[in-house]
């Protein structure tokens, strides 16, 4: 809930202070306005493709809008890689193994088994968890 609430908190400064419309918004990330509102009134998390739309729109980090750094500086990023060909690369750089990895999140086995052979994608929570656990940022993870 804290990350729904951040999250949401996060995109309605990040509207105001760009002065753009949540339809405009919606439009540009292809989203339904009644989607978006679920995110506006902290009722639910993006997926991490929809997350990185809005990051992008906004031209800041996910961390950003997930109110874990300032939106202070416009940024531009890297396209995310598939997260099955990121995974790897991430235990690879902090030298943990998937094992470790699955002790300090708490993010079950199936899920990261299913997320290196590429059936389904990490859910923003978990990546958060992995950032939180590896101590580092969100876009990171992503390979932003």
């Amino acid at each position: 809930m804290k990350n729904t609430n951040m999250f949401a908190t996060a995109l309605k400064d990040l509207v105001a202070d760009r002065g753009v419309t949540y339809e405009q918004l919606a439009k540009a990330v292809g989203l339904h306005k009644s989607t978006l509102s679920h995110y506006i009134c902290g009722r639910c998390l993006p997926s991490v493709d929809i997350a990185v739309r809005i990051a992008d729109f906004f031209e800041c980090s996910v961390d950003c809008l997930l109110g874990l750094e300032d939106a202070e500086c416009q940024r531009s990023f890297l396209p995310c890689p598939p997260f099955c060909e990121r995974l790897p690369e991430l235990l690879e750089y902090f030298h943990i193994s998937r094992y470790r990895l699955q002790q300090l999140t708490g993010i079950a086995e199936s899920a990261m088994r299913y997320w290196m052979q590429n059936k389904t994608s990490p859910t923003l929570e978990s990546v958060v968890r992995i950032a939180d656990a590896l101590d580092c940022s969100v876009d990171f993870v992503l390979g932003r």
